[in-house]
């Protein structure tokens, strides 16, 4: 079936389903489809979400926090496949895949966060998987299968998170140990190639004191375009991923254990690039008409391989506290191929390795009070080693390595508390201290050939360490205007610490091996949770106001080589000081008996106020990157019981985005335009075993940029795609 025909199926089978639907009959649906029914009613009912955003289960509505949480409903509903589809679901979200890679993750909230993924660089944004901090963005682009619930928090989380999550953090969390025996099977086909197998089985002992766990996804596709050169595809998938957890629940013991690891390995081949001009250097390569087939001469080869292992001890002596214990272990490996201008040309040939290894111990301390009064306490430290080396291979005559290690050691202290003042005011408040050292050896040379080996002359060569610390607060006061409405202010800080960067080049700039200084943000928010009509009508909004000093960013310079060539090196530096501010808001609707219209939107407008080039303050020029003014996303959906038996839900959404410059460089001819997708889900609960969907995204077949590079001295500029239009039925069977 042809791309066109599958996204008319979808919309033939979405009337279909509203055509054969019985709102009104008197016949009892299967039991499993009422489940399924009911469970997304309470999914999309936003009072009745838990999140621990605050380290603590709390209804959504009752956390002072611009926070989304998105349950394994929605999420299947949505057809989020990664982390990357939480574009449009969530306000002020720009989130995808990096550049040349298929698994690596960049993220930005409300214009804070961080693109490059080299070891030098951390993230803006954390990412958490269980309660455990993913420091590198290399194969963090999550692929969503057995899972509970993701949470987006925007704003700085100092207090409770603290490290590196200034612009916010991104929780993806997996399903529970459950109590009996369950499981399920599911397999997806589709266009591109598209064969995925998901799995999950979990159980536990007749008295409940052993549980385990173990999810299984193998997620491959063909890939979107070819390597002309070596007839590889490009912008695949070949994706293996496992997690397995197991519990020990002893009787009569306030003690619980819980074991969990996972593993991901991506085999997939790089991502594809348009060249969107004829390179100078290589004029008769001229622009390929599809947005992902390259001519590169260099290997297909992109693997991630990322394992992570927690063990988690719960202990709860009295009945108002608990006591938590978070040991974890992660490592990953990941080998890149960047062509840079995508040609058979050995113009800008870039080969990586990076390698991952961190440990972190957190004690946590909680306490629920039941009359108003809960807080959190606790001690947290992480040991990490992210090292690798970088060839670069400039038009055959010029071959740079860049190699070495950071090293980072932070411990911290936080505690946050709430207090219910009334009736109708809580206060809350929460103060982190963090002491942060980082370690860094670079080691930056040329040689006189692509075997990379002795080194002829050096580029930079130094070991440096630095010591910050920091003190980030959190106040916020809650309002219960009535049974319907709170309101919440809430003012506090987050902290990113400098590091140095593993690119220098201290030829050409003697400086580069100056340390880059520590990010802080400074955010007011004034926010609404709303819930009227008895529950039919939720709005969560929000304003917000933010100060940003020691703007961290990756820059790419130019410069002429000693032997005449052009040459270019990967800058950081601070940018100085800048204020963003916007406006958010979630609502989910439900205006009759099976319908529901559910939606965001945000604003968003940043401003530098100080960004010194050569003693120059040119803040007037500058703008954010990855901070688009505005984005918008909408779901209509329907869900009833049909006549032929089981429980049909049915989605048509459309997501929305201004224009947004991708890069720190600004290019206009990168820079992508305003743009909105098409998506849409029909999924048939048939009963409490069988469901089976057909699901889209993109179905107009819309071409839009994510990224690029756009390097005159190489003559290079390049644009990195979103996926085309894909469709895919799948069938699941659960027990």
């Amino acid at each position: 079936m042809k791309p066109t025909q599958l996204s008319l199926a979808i919309a033939g089978l979405l009337a279909l389903s509203i055509v054969h639907a019985q709102p009104d009959a008197a016949a009892d649906p299967a039991e499993g489809a009422a489940a399924g029914q009911d469970a997304t009613a309470k999914a999309e009912s936003l009072e009745t979400i838990v999140v621990s955003a605050r380290r603590r289960e709390e209804t959504l509505q009752d956390v002072p926090i611009a926070v989304t949480a998105l349950s394994a409903a929605t999420l299947e509903s949505r057809n989020v496949q990664n982390l990357g589809d939480l574009a449009g679901n969530v306000p002020n979200l720009v989130i995808h895949d990096a550049r040349g890679s298929n698994s690596t993750i960049t993220t930005y909230i409300r214009g804070i966060g961080q693109s490059d993924p080299t070891w030098g660089s951390d993230p803006g944004v954390g990412l958490y998987l269980d309660d455990v901090y993913i420091a590198r963005p290399q194969g963090g682009l999550l692929d969503v299968f057995d899972i509970q619930r993701i949470e987006v928090l925007r704003g700085p989380q100092g207090t409770l998170y603290g490290k590196n999550t200034i612009g916010g953090a991104i929780k993806y969390v997996s399903k529970p140990l459950p109590t009996q025996t369950e499981g399920y099977a599911q397999i997806e086909a589709g266009n591109e190639g598209r064969e995925n197998l998901k799995l999950g089985l979990g159980g536990a002992t007749d008295d409940g004191v052993w549980r385990g766990r173990v999810a299984y996804a193998s997620l491959h596709h063909d890939g979107y375009g070819t390597n002309f050169t070596s007839g590889d595809s490009v912008s695949n998938q070949n994706t293996n991923a496992g997690r397995i957890s197991a519990g020990f629940f002893p009787k009569g013991v306030p003690l619980d254990v819980q074991f969990s690891a996972d593993t991901v390995h991506d085999n997939s081949n790089p991502r594809g690039a348009k060249l969107l001009a004829t390179n100078k250097f290589a004029p008769t390569y001229k622009p390929l008409e599809s947005d992902y087939d390259v001519r590169s001469g260099m290997p297909s080869v992109n693997p991630t391989h990322m394992v992570g292992e927690s063990l988690r001890v719960n202990f709860f002596p009295w009945d108002k506290w608990t006591f938590k214990s978070i040991t974890a272990h992660r490592q990953s490996n990941t080998l890149t191929n960047i062509d840079f201008d995508t040609t058979p040309a050995t113009i800008a040939d870039v080969k990586a390795y990076y390698h991952d290894n961190q440990t972190s111990q957190e004690f946590q301390a909680t306490y629920d009070g039941g009359n108003g009064t809960s807080g959190v306490a606790g001690i947290y430290y992480f040991d990490g080693t992210a090292a690798g080396w970088i060839h670069n291979n400039f038009f055959g005559l010029s071959f740079g390595v860049t190699s070495g290690t950071v090293d980072t050691k932070s411990y911290a202290v936080y505690t946050d508390w709430t207090w219910a003042l009334n009736e109708r005011w809580d206060l809350s408040a929460g103060l982190r201290y963090t002491d942060e050292t980082k370690h860094a050896v670079v080691n930056n040379y040329t040689t006189k050939d692509a075997t990379f080996g002795a080194p002829v002359v050096t580029t930079a060569n130094f070991d440096r360490s630095r010591s910050p610390s920091n003190l980030s607060p959190r106040l916020s006061l809650l309002y219960k205007l009535n049974d319907e409405t709170n309101l919440y202010a809430s003012l506090g800080r987050g902290f990113k610490s400098g590091s140095y960067n593993i690119r220098a080049n201290t030829l050409a700039a003697p400086v580069a091996d100056h340390p880059v200084s520590d990010e802080v943000v400074d955010t007011f928010e004034f926010g609404s949770k709303s819930n009227f009509d008895d529950g039919r009508f939720s709005l969560n909004a929000d304003v917000f106001y933010t100060r940003y000093r020691d703007i961290q960013l990756s820059v790419f310079t130019s410069y002429t080589q000693a032997n005449g060539q052009p040459g270019f090196f990967g800058d950081f530096t601070n940018a100085g000081k800048a204020h963003a501010y916007g406006i958010e808001a979630e609502f989910a609707w439900h205006p009759v008996e099976h319908w529901a219209l559910i939606g965001n939107a945000a604003g968003l407008r940043t401003k530098y106020d100080e960004y010194f080039t050569n003693n120059i303050n040119v803040a007037g020029q500058k703008r954010f990157n990855a901070a688009p003014n505005g984005q918008a996303g909408v779901n209509l959906e329907y869900s009833a019981p049909v006549s032929f038996g089981g429980n049909i839900r049915a989605r048509v959404g459309y997501t929305w985005q201004s224009k947004v410059y991708p890069t720190t460089d600004l290019s206009p001819i990168i820079a992508q335009g305003a743009y909105g997708l098409l998506g849409g889900s029909l999924i048939w609960n048939r009963d409490a075993h069988w469901t089976f969907a057909l699901q889209g995204s993109n179905l107009t077949d819309k071409s839009y940029r994510t990224d690029g590079y756009n390097i005159p001295a190489l003559g290079v500029l390049t644009g990195f795609y979103g996926a085309p239009r894909l469709v895919f039925a799948s069938a699941r069977y659960s027990y």
